[in-house]
């Protein structure tokens, strides 16, 4: 894949990183977050993007968000940072013939940096919009995006996003897009 190549909806998956109820509370920008990823969500599944989510140490960290876990019922756990070590996410996106990978969820230094340094490591591309990650420090959350632009991935906002992943107004899908983007504000609570 050409670095200048756009991430359409063809070739992408959609990776929902560790938004648990005990982590949440910690994350300044939680609303906005979980809402960019509901919209990513949602936007993925009507493009028939795959979509697929991780939960970091469920027996400690607690599960998914009820806003996401009703949209995404499979979340396999996983104690490594990094997502790529969950066997059944590697084989689906080989499987699937996956060329790039979009972000979101928590903690962008830790989970979202490690699993995007494997999976560009593996030689997929990587996409993470900006207001769909976070951190409990803005600090760790800024100095992790830097590292990972500097690394090969392509740091963005959700909204641009979802107009690569639909690319043209006379695709159905754009209604919902259309609709996302006029109802969003950055104070919305998913």
């Amino acid at each position: 894949m050409r670095l200048t190549e756009r991430m359409t909806a063809s070739h992408g998956a959609l990776l929902v990183v560790d938004v648990q109820e005990k982590l949440m509370p910690l994350i300044p920008d939680r609303g906005l977050v979980e809402a960019n990823a509901i919209r990513l969500v949602r936007v993925a599944e009507a493009l028939k993007i795959p979509v697929w989510a991780t939960e970091q140490y469920p027996k400690g960290l607690g599960p998914t968000v009820p806003s996401i876990a009703d949209l995404i019922p499979q979340r396999p756990a996983k104690t490594t940072f990094h997502c790529c070590a969950v066997p059944q996410l590697l084989e689906q996106l080989y499987g699937r013939q996956i060329r790039h990978v979009t972000l979101t969820g928590i903690e962008a230094h830790v989970c979202i940096a490690q699993t995007a340094i494997e999976l560009m490591g593996l030689g997929f591309r990587v996409q993470i919009p900006a207001d769909a990650v976070a951190s409990r420090s803005k600090m760790d959350w800024e100095f992790a995006l830097r590292r990972l632009e500097h690394a090969g991935a392509v740091v963005s906002t959700t909204e641009s996003v979802l107009f690569e992943w639909v690319e043209c107004s006379d695709r159905p899908e754009f209604k919902l897009v259309s609709e996302l983007i006029k109802t969003f504000s950055p104070s919305t609570k998913a």
